[in-house]
């Protein structure tokens, strides 16, 4: 990833933004092209590891192509957003301005491995939909489905697990312009309702 310093995440604020996601894409290399797979993940922290744990359907491509651990990368896209000259108080001074556009992301390049184990995968499951039906009215849990019903689903999934080695942070969000313009920036998103990039600029 192009990382200016002044766009570069510490290691452990873009586990924060990874954190937040519930999608990201894993790439890997076929040899003769590259596969990449939209997974909901879970950051994981196992003694010094970070971990992202996720499952795919068997009949999924991916899941066949990891018969040992693979060289993978996994991108987390943030909230972005286009951000026009026309807010930058300094157009008015100079005119030397142009457009724009603000994100955040984060790659994790690590190692891709397959989970079998069928404890590990109910384990991940119900922390998975733990996650996702925590407050809601009258949330969902694995345990509402039949057991047989439930089997038959887990003995059609891999687990994944990425075991991250490397962190690029990436969140340019008009840190190189002056506070001025960035305040006007910040304006601009609220009026226009941008909340998720607002909340990011502000954090």
């Amino acid at each position: 990833m192009y990382l200016p310093e002044v766009f570069r995440l510490d290691d452990e604020v873009a586990l924060e933004v990874v954190e937040r996601a519930g999608l990201a894409t894993v790439v890997v290399s076929t040899g003769t092209g590259f596969e990449a797979t939209p997974i909901p993940w879970m950051l994981r922290r196992s003694g010094d590891a970070t971990l992202l744990v996720g499952h795919v359907s068997k009949a999924n491509p991916l899941a066949r192509m990891l018969s040992e651990p693979t060289e993978a990368i996994v991108i987390i896209d943030g909230p972005d957003g286009y951000v026009s000259p026309s807010w930058y108080p300094s157009k008015a001074e100079s005119g030397e301005v142009v457009p724009t556009w603000n994100y955040v992301s984060v790659h994790l390049h690590g190692r891709l491995l397959a989970v079998n184990d069928a404890v590990w995968l109910r384990e991940m499951v119900e922390s998975l939909t733990v996650r996702y039906e925590a407050g809601r009215e009258r949330p969902w849990s694995v345990g509402d489905a039949p057991a047989e019903y439930l089997d038959r689903m887990l003995r059609g999934i891999v687990g994944l697990e990425f075991r991250v080695d490397r962190v690029e942070g990436k969140a340019k969000l008009s840190q190189n312009r002056s506070e001025a313009d960035r305040a006007g920036v910040i304006r601009a998103l609220r009026v226009e309702g941008a909340e998720d990039l607002l909340g990011e600029m502000e954090r």
